[in-house]
């Protein structure tokens, strides 16, 4: 089986984990900590939620935001009006000129990126000498628990599809190759720490219609299934998942964030 990672439409994109990455934005900014009145990028910026925490909390001079996907941008522009300038584009093929940026970010898109090296190499090119460059990406391996829980029953089920899960397909999920991808293009000691929140559903519904969406690798699985998998699947979650007295289900998020200075300098 192969599934897709494409990520197309907004509306299903913040109902399957959209709305789950919203809180680790604001963790991601108060870590770095950088000052106001900064120019930002917001490299893969979705839907708007990165970009629109930078507006609200970090007091910028300007925030351009740069998505491959038109059904996000969409969302975006949206969500955001004029706030920000909003351009399509590739995280290796950035559509801005060389250090235009103080501080580049990029939450939750480096592992669905084709060639991650040649995208660090556009992020340090664009952003200026003393510049920050930071990203954070779900811990698909462990941490992230309404796709681990996922995937472990998926590959209870069909031992074959364990190539598909995301841990497997997306090194950069884990913190030691993170440290070390963005120490290499960077030529910084690169930082990592986790991002921890906690996912309340409103029930089994809650979590399971979203993967019906279709977008992204998980969702793209249950719709790749016959009806009989799907459902086999879905009961064996149902039963697998922590529910409480009330019908609500709590599963942990989290995600690794890191971060580095181009040429180890300070931002002026």
């Amino acid at each position: 089986m192969q599934v897709s990672d494409r990520w197309e439409q907004g509306d299903a994109y913040e109902r399957y984990v959209g709305r789950w990455s919203r809180p680790i934005a604001g963790q991601f900014l108060r870590w770095l900590d950088v000052p106001r009145g900064i120019r930002w990028l917001d490299v893969g910026c979705g839907t708007g939620a990165l970009t629109e925490a930078i507006l609200d909390g970090c007091d910028p001079a300007s925030v351009v935001g740069v998505e491959p996907s038109a059904g996000f941008l969409e969302t975006a522009r949206a969500r955001l009006g004029d706030r920000a300038t909003l351009l399509p584009g590739d995280a290796a093929h950035l559509p801005v000129p060389d250090a235009s940026a103080d501080v580049l970010v990029s939450g939750l898109v480096l592992n669905f990126v084709p060639d991650a090296e040649a995208a660090l190499t556009e992020f340090v090119r664009v952003t200026a000498p003393g510049g920050l460059v930071a990203a954070y990406v779900w811990d698909y391996a462990e941490g992230m628990r309404m796709m681990r829980e996922f995937w472990d029953v998926a590959v209870e089920l069909d031992p074959d599809d364990a190539a598909l899960d995301e841990s497997a397909r997306f090194p950069l999920c884990r913190p030691d190759a993170l440290a070390e991808a963005f120490s290499r293009a960077t030529g910084d000691e690169a930082v990592v720490v986790p991002l921890d929140a906690n996912a309340v559903f409103a029930d089994f519904d809650d979590y399971w219609e979203p993967f019906l969406g279709g977008q992204g690798a998980a969702p793209a699985y249950v719709m790749a299934l016959d009806e009989t998998h799907r459902a086999a699947l879905r009961e064996r979650l149902r039963e697998r998942l922590p529910a409480r007295r009330d019908g609500t289900i709590e599963l942990a998020t989290r995600a690794w964030a890191v971060r580095a200075r181009v040429a180890d300098l300070e931002v002026a």
